[in-house]
């Protein structure tokens, strides 16, 4: 309870020193897909879009309307609107998921069927969730609009990023952009240890405290060309006690720098420091997760970002996404090309069920990366927590001819339930330590209790951040999420003992807004290294805010 309650007294200190954003700016939104229900006609609807600006109804056309300076399009899916709309007035009106013409229970039980709702320009309900790309109108202009890219931001965008008038904001003729940062402050602490445990690491207790998790900043924007160019640049300070890469030593890290480049209708190159392409759990933000970190099996085989180029592309229908790069970080490393590490990457996904609304649906994807291990090979990881000792590792690097990584990804989505797992296997051609083979995998579940929907990125294959219908700065209780997953990684195979460590996670993830996260994450781990079993608890407790 006292970690919980140093993480509410920060929460408090932050509400009264920062101002946030509204997920759905009822001010400055377009509204897209809504049926209109023909009062002469039964059976005959009208499909509209609607375009709210400065707080009164400005536009209701069946025609498309460009997304323009709106803080955000939001697709209402079909839904069935009941209500007022008188241009140059306020809005006030409800949207139904299904006909109440048809249905009359839709509107005895508004609170389930209800998916978007405003009254007198005040959001009151929001299930809705965010146009990724305008389908209908295929000129230059709404094919460039929106993030192109393979791989998002390396900070989620604030969702007013495309309002000119923010203050963290600059445009010009040739370049826009947008300053964006994020920092994260963690409370740790140890619970308990067994005597196997205590053999591994000695006292735990010894990791036990708070620490800025991170400080990351950067900038994302477009250089505008006919088709723009899309950049990104991250950075993080290493000045605290453990940094987001804790092998580097200098004041600054550099983790992201790359430009985006649209080569052809729907297919886009990366060039520079990015994400490899492979696993959904890599590829997507920390912060999108449902829990603190990413599963061990990940952090500890799979490389994070790396220098290089990617072409990513989709097809059939915007069912599937393919993506395939060349990596190899010699100039990021400060050493020859020779001297450093090749790697060749893909990563391919398709939906093989998805429903009409796009409530329900099911994601598979398989990945692979080959390396010819010039810098020898290590894997390691610590047990999902940032404060605490390497738990499984195979030493220093041991000299290897190759290694071939292959990676196998499957999530069901319906509504605020998600469920996925992965599963990570590592050939290696090493004759001297006995050719091992590592692998592992993690089965993850997420449940929105407060009913909000994940959407699906069909752009790279990604789920996106849990919506917040109604936020605490507009009378709500933000999104609440419940996460569970267990997760395994074995490294000890051949001659090689990096140990073999699973590991149980409960966490719980409060959305009061969506720039400001409160979270806590109970671990129960169950190390064999060594000869002997060792099992460990902890808790931590997180807070997180992104610049609006």
């Amino acid at each position: 309870m006292k970690i919980v309650t140093q993480c509410l007294v920060f929460l408090f200190l932050l509400s009264v020193t920062v101002t946030f954003a509204q997920v759905v700016d009822p001010q400055n939104v377009l509204i897209k897909n809504v049926q209109l229900i023909d009062r002469d006609d039964d059976t005959e609807n009208v499909v509209v879009n609607i375009l709210i600006r400065d707080n009164k109804v400005a536009i209701v056309t069946r025609d498309e309307i460009p997304v323009d300076n709106t803080s955000m399009a939001i697709d209402a899916r079909n839904g069935f609107l009941l209500g007022a709309l008188k241009i140059g007035e306020m809005p006030s009106f409800i949207i139904l998921d299904q006909d109440p013409r048809k249905n009359f229970d839709v509107l005895l039980d508004t609170e389930t069927h209800a998916v978007f709702a405003v009254h007198q320009g005040e959001l009151r309900k929001n299930n809705l969730f965010e146009v990724v790309e305008d389908k209908a109108a295929p000129t230059e202009e709404t094919r460039t609009s929106g993030w192109l890219a393979y791989t998002p931001p390396p900070m989620m965008l604030p969702t007013s990023y495309q309002d000119g008038d923010k203050w963290n904001q600059w445009q010009s003729k040739y370049v826009n952009g947008i300053f964006i940062a994020a920092v994260v402050l963690d409370r740790q602490r140890w619970l308990s240890q067994d005597d196997g445990s205590l053999q591994h690491f000695g006292d735990l207790s010894v990791f036990d405290g708070g620490e800025i998790r991170g400080f990351r900043f950067g900038a994302a924007g477009t250089i505008n060309f006919d088709k723009p160019w899309f950049y990104s640049v991250a950075a993080a300070t290493n000045a605290f006690e453990k940094g987001f890469d804790v092998t580097r030593d200098d004041d600054l890290t550099f983790f992201d720098y790359r430009v985006d480049i649209p080569l052809a209708r729907g297919i886009n190159m990366s060039v520079g420091k990015q994400k490899e392409p492979i696993s959904m759990e890599r590829l997507m933000s920390m912060v999108n997760l449902p829990m603190q970190e990413r599963a061990a099996v990940s952090d500890a085989m799979l490389l994070s970002r790396n220098v290089g180029v990617l072409v990513s592309g989709g097809a059939l229908n915007q069912r599937m996404t393919w993506a395939g790069g060349v990596f190899n970080d010699w100039f990021d490393a400060g050493q020859s090309f020779s001297e450093s590490s090749s790697q060749m990457i893909g990563r391919v996904t398709y939906l093989p069920f998805i429903s009409q609304d796009e409530s329900n649906l099911v994601h598979l994807g398989f990945g692979a990366r080959y390396t010819n291990a010039r810098e020898g090979l290590q894997f390691l990881t610590e047990p999902e927590f940032n404060k605490s000792p390497l738990f499984v590792d195979t030493g220093d690097p041991f000299p290897a001819n190759s290694a071939m990584q292959y990676n196998l990804e499957a999530s069901w989505r319906k509504g605020p339930y998600w469920l996925a797992g992965e599963y990570v296997r590592t050939d290696v051609d090493s004759p001297t330590v006995g050719d091992p083979t590592f692998d592992g995998y993690h089965i993850t579940g997420s449940w929105v209790i407060s009913g909000e929907m994940r959407s699906y990125n069909r752009k790279n294959g990604l789920m996106r951040l849990v919506p917040v219908a109604r936020s605490v700065y507009q009378g709500g209780w933000g999104a609440w999420e419940l996460g569970v997953r267990y997760s395994t990684v074995d490294l000890t195979d051949g001659l090689i003992t990096g140990g073999e460590m699973d590991i149980l996670s409960l966490g719980i993830n409060w959305w009061l807004s969506p720039i400001f996260n409160v979270n806590v994450n109970y671990r129960h781990i169950v190390l064999d290294r060594f000869g002997h079993d060792g099992t460990s608890d902890g808790i931590n407790a997180r807070v997180m805010v992104v610049l609006e």
